[in-house]
């Protein structure tokens, strides 16, 4: 069996009985026991749970009902994705002991979907306050260099994905928590439409800002993985009610006919990209040419104006939820998470009316400019990762991220591995379409992937 197998390959692997999915889970589970204690990557390991998951799926392909693509892939969820009967405590004391009662429901629908479940995985404490060494738990480090950040918050699953310790997993993305461990851990990982997929059991941030999404080695694994937890749920008052498409049937269709529209003005003169990330973009804008997509430059309000306006919403909506606690267990959160979330008790009505009118302003700028593209490029990040002991308690305030964007105005983004840098760090570009047009997002994406040769590497971690 191939060592790294991405979900696609290990199911035509599985489908024609090359291997079992108990065979498949041995390995993740074997990797995770020989690997985690460098990467912190899981909060839980639930091998019973895995193992019995894994003979169900052979039982299924010896009985030739095979419930699709999913069945028998080993996977994990961010610790804030609720499992029945098995702890989920968002990175934090104050969940410590949290036992939900029922699945959330893309952990329910990705277990019907056939699944094999690893365990959970660490997050920054409740996606917002990261990374911390104030925790019951230390923080996820990056595969490429344990010295260094995975991004956050989603930081868990993109360790655990690179490593190979599972084929895939859950994300969560309110300013970017799905696309920066992808950017850093060289994976892939898309925020899907917002409304797109439940939110319902998983623990909130910004309700208005958070989204639910899948993260992979892969594009293909992730419009696989993305197509069974995509769909309308009642019980999440944003699921939007409308079909689902197929997110394979045109994915290897290619980018001719395309118009692409390159972000210049926030990697270039917003966030000034390094060398590296500057020539993933480029050499991502040359490709599409020569596929024959149209390529130029596009300008939108600038990476500020987003940053003022998603911060804004994302710390007020975030204190709302937990003022009770923040009055009555404040010593309880880590330092990180207790000091940022402050700032929203600050936050004043006026400013929050100002932010939520901006938000509209800045939605409805990006609807007039996208009415001449189909898709934007920008950066994933500005640089490799840094060091993980010298991320500064303030640094989403320093620069305004390129990620955030598209959490104030709900559209498809992914971000993908585009290279390598200092030391072997990944860096990665960053691409978005209109809403509810994922499918043409991961068609770009997949062209991409597919014209390069970055799936090739993994870290060397054995």
């Amino acid at each position: 069996m191939d060592q790294f197998p991405t979900i696609a390959s290990a199911g035509a692997a599985l489908a024609a009985k090359q291997v079992s999915p108990v065979e498949l889970t041995r390995h993740c589970l074997d990797r995770i026991a020989a690997l985690d204690s460098k990467l912190n990557a899981f909060l839980l390991v639930t091998e019973d749970r895995a193992m019995a998951d894994a003979k169900a799926a052979e039982a299924r392909f010896m009985a030739g009902t095979a419930r699709g693509p999913l069945d028998g892939i080993p996977i994990a969820h961010k610790d804030i994705y609720g499992t029945a009967g098995i702890r989920t405590t968002a990175h934090s004391k104050l969940l410590i002991d949290n036992v939900p009662a029922t699945d959330s429901e893309v952990a329910r629908l990705w277990a019907e979907a056939g699944t094999v479940m690893l365990g959970k995985l660490a997050t920054h404490e409740f996606a917002f306050g990261g990374p911390s060494f104030d925790l019951p738990w230390p923080p996820a480090r990056n595969p490429w260099n344990t010295e260094h950040f995975t991004s956050g918050s989603s930081s868990g699953t993109g360790a655990a994905v690179a490593a190979g310790l599972i084929l895939g997993g859950t994300g969560s993305d309110t300013g970017g928590s799905i696309r920066g461990p992808a950017a850093f851990c060289g994976i892939a990982g898309i925020k899907p439409t917002y409304g797109l997929c439940s939110r319902s059991g998983v623990l909130p941030l910004t309700y208005s800002m958070d989204h639910t999404g899948p993260m992979a080695w892969t594009v293909e694994d992730c419009a696989l993985l993305l197509q069974a937890m995509a769909g309308h749920d009642p019980s999440d008052p944003a699921s939007a009610d409308r079909p689902i498409p197929d997110f394979t049937t045109d994915l290897k269709k290619g980018v001719a006919g395309l118009r692409i529209g390159v972000v210049r003005g926030w990697h270039e003169t917003d966030n000034t990209v390094n060398p590296t990330v500057q020539k993933g973009i480029d050499d991502a804008a040359e490709i599409f040419r020569k596929q024959g997509a149209s390529v130029r430059e596009i300008v939108l309000p600038n990476l500020f104006e987003f940053q003022a306006c998603g911060f804004v919403i994302l710390v007020t909506e975030a204190y709302a939820l937990h003022e009770h606690w923040m009055r009555t267990r404040r010593e309880d959160y880590g330092e990180l998470l207790r000091d940022r979330m402050a700032f929203g008790a600050l936050v004043s009505g006026a400013d929050y009316v100002e932010a939520l009118r901006r938000r509209r302003e800045l939605n409805q700028a990006v609807r007039a400019a996208m009415t001449d593209v189909d898709i934007l490029l920008t950066a994933g990040a500005p640089t490799e990762a840094p060091e993980i002991l010298g991320i500064p308690k303030w640094a989403s305030l320093e620069k305004p991220g390129f990620t955030i964007p598209f959490n104030v105005t709900g559209q498809p983004a992914m971000t993908i591995c585009s290279g390598y840098g200092a030391g072997g760090l990944p860096v990665a570009i960053q691409l978005a379409a209109r809403p509810f047009e994922d499918a043409l997002l991961l068609r770009a994406c997949q062209a991409y992937e597919a014209a390069t040769p970055w799936r090739q590497t993994r870290p060397a971690l054995d």
